[in-house]
């Protein structure tokens, strides 16, 4: 997730790309796979968060990613810093790399260095952050869809009536998008009441969220369902849920998926019952194949998207899945090596 600009989690949420650079390399065919090639596209990711289960698994796709093509992939992670994330892409391009992946930001801090990479012919591919630049390649789950996905069972499972705790940080792209979503639902189904918002985004998101849900179900102890579209906010308002005792009468609808997601929804008895979610090494995958096409001369859309996938609490028991790489094999719609595929 990520923030969109201010004059625009949390908000993963966070995504935009590209332009032709004057110094890629004239081969179009991935690199050998060492990464020892002196001609290896150097591809720079910037990250303004990295903390995080989906942000983990993330960066995981992406360096599996940027192997297999023989990428030469450098990381940078500010911290949630905004000013050091823009410093960094500036770094970036003074090293003259082939392309640059942002991943999630600001608007505001990132606009006038994605413009000098790329006015200096070095594409820049966003991922979940609107870069300010339309000439830079965009990529993101389809967030719209993925709200809308798991929005659909809260209403199934609650027929559209009962008092709603939304958890919710504005400014970052795909959480505002979500949001959309969410104010869409709330006019459709007028027998649901968001009776509270809460949110925060921070290097101990889950537990800030904890917190604020803990006090916020307190205060309304009519609550029966929780919207918390980031996997960092489903597992905060997990943990309220389970130290109120209210297992059996609140349930939980989140977003996104991780290894340590599945192990929270698996549990027995767990309160979050369903997500929404794309692959998040996939969706890295995507991106770092997007990059090096941009950088090689190959053909990218502006826009990229990625379809979510709904995955039940049940059905992850039923299929016995435990991990991201059993996720994948489960429900294999996930994997999308079709989209920007690099032949």
């Amino acid at each position: 997730m990520n923030r969109r600009t201010a004059a625009p989690l949390l908000l993963l949420a966070a995504s935009s790309l590209v332009a032709l650079t004057a110094c890629s390399p004239a081969a179009t065919e991935p690199a050998d796979a060492s990464g020892a090639d002196a001609d290896a596209v150097s591809i720079a990711l910037v990250r303004q968060i990295g903390s995080g289960d989906y942000f983990e698994q993330w960066l995981a796709g992406a360096e599996a990613e940027a192997e297999r093509l023989g990428v030469d992939l450098s990381v940078s992670d500010a911290n949630n810093d905004d000013a050091q994330q823009a410093l960094d892409v500036e770094s970036a391009v003074n090293a003259g790399v082939d392309a640059i992946v942002v991943d999630h930001g600001f608007t505001e801090t990132l606009q006038p260095q994605v413009a000098a990479a790329l006015d200096a012919g070095i594409p820049v591919v966003g991922f979940d952050v609107d870069t300010g630049d339309e000439r830079a390649i965009s990529v993101s789950q389809s967030d719209h869809d993925l709200a809308r996905a798991v929005l659909d069972r809260l209403v199934e499972d609650t027929g559209g009536e009962g008092e709603v705790l939304y958890v919710y940080v504005a400014g970052y792209a795909p959480l505002d998008r979500r949001d959309e979503v969410w104010q869409d639902v709330l006019e459709e189904n007028p027998g649901l009441e968001q009776v509270a918002q809460v949110g925060v985004v921070n290097d101990s998101t889950a537990a800030g969220v904890a917190d604020q849900a803990k006090a916020a179900l307190q205060a309304n102890p009519g609550t029966t369902a929780i919207f918390a579209p980031y996997d960092e906010f489903a597992k905060g308002a997990t943990l309220a849920v389970q130290e109120l005792g209210l297992e059996d009468s609140v349930r939980i609808y989140g977003a996104d998926i991780s290894t340590a997601d599945i192990e929270v929804l698996t549990a027995e008895g767990s309160p979050w019952v369903a997500t929404a979610a794309t692959d998040p090494a996939n969706v890295a995958a995507v991106t770092v194949r997007a990059a090096y096409l941009a950088a090689t001369g190959g053909d990218v859309p502006a826009s990229v998207e990625v379809s979510p996938t709904l995955l039940t609490a049940e059905d992850l028991r039923e299929r016995g899945v435990t991990t991201i790489a059993e996720l994948t094999d489960a429900f294999p719609e996930l994997t999308t090596d079709d989209v920007v595929p690099v032949d």
